[in-house]
């Protein structure tokens, strides 16, 4: 038998190799995205721990969230649970950036600059102000609010804009102390482990085919010697 390998086979040999280690690479990927499938908690969010966030003012805002661009709905909807630490109603919810700083403009409040995660520490801007809010329930610019006691949940379809998420007691009062966890479903995870996967297999079974084509040999025929006569 020869055993040089013609430039086809060998070329298929290299490509069939290539194309299997890429496999192995990209189903990696998608079993990973499936690990992180499972973190889901029981509503089918990812959730961060909750942490307790305070001011003694009357409410407790986020900065600007400038969202552009959303692709379809692949940021999906994201969550906040709420729960007061005095045990009064508590409300949370998510409303355009402009209609939050009008209605805030002439009370004192807290905005959250920024936070540490390990050790969890918060750090606040507070704006002064001389007025008491109406209770936020009553206002009607939110895109999304809970409020009660209790955990309260919030749930919002994310879209384009610019946002602020605000905390408060639900009666409007000073002294905002309540600890807070945010999830998000994430629907790109399950798209990206579900592509990732038939991406690997048809890559996997692409190389094996050429790794396979290269490397068996058609068996030759034998030569059957004439009979003597």
């Amino acid at each position: 038998m020869n055993s040089n390998l013609s430039a086809g086979r060998l070329t298929a040999i290299i490509a069939g190799g290539v194309l299997a280690s890429l496999s192995m690479l990209v189903l990696a990927v998608g079993v990973g995205f499936a690990w992180l499938g499972d973190k889901k908690d029981a509503d089918g969010y990812y959730t961060t721990s909750s942490e307790r966030f305070s001011t003694g003012t009357h409410a407790l805002a986020s900065e600007n969230l400038d969202i552009d661009g959303v692709p379809g709905n692949h940021f999906g909807n994201v969550s906040l649970n709420v729960r007061s630490n005095h045990g009064t109603p508590v409300f949370v919810g998510i409303a355009p950036s402009q209609d939050v700083d009008a209605y805030l403009s002439a009370t004192a409040h807290a905005t959250l600059t920024d936070f540490d995660v390990d050790p969890f520490a918060a750090e606040y801007r507070t704006t002064g102000g001389g007025q008491r809010p109406a209770a936020p329930a009553t206002e009607t610019f939110w895109a999304a609010k809970a409020q009660g006691t209790g955990t309260q949940k919030l749930t919002w379809d994310v879209k384009d804009g610019d946002w602020s998420v605000v905390v408060m007691n639900a009666d409007g009062s000073a002294s905002v102390d309540a600890n807070i966890s945010a999830g998000a479903d994430l629907p790109i995870v399950d798209d990206v482990r579900d592509a990732a996967l038939i991406a690997g297999i048809v890559l996997f079974v692409g190389g094996g085919g050429l790794l396979a084509g290269g490397l068996l040999v058609s068996p030759r025929r034998r030569e059957i010697a004439p009979l003597a006569v």
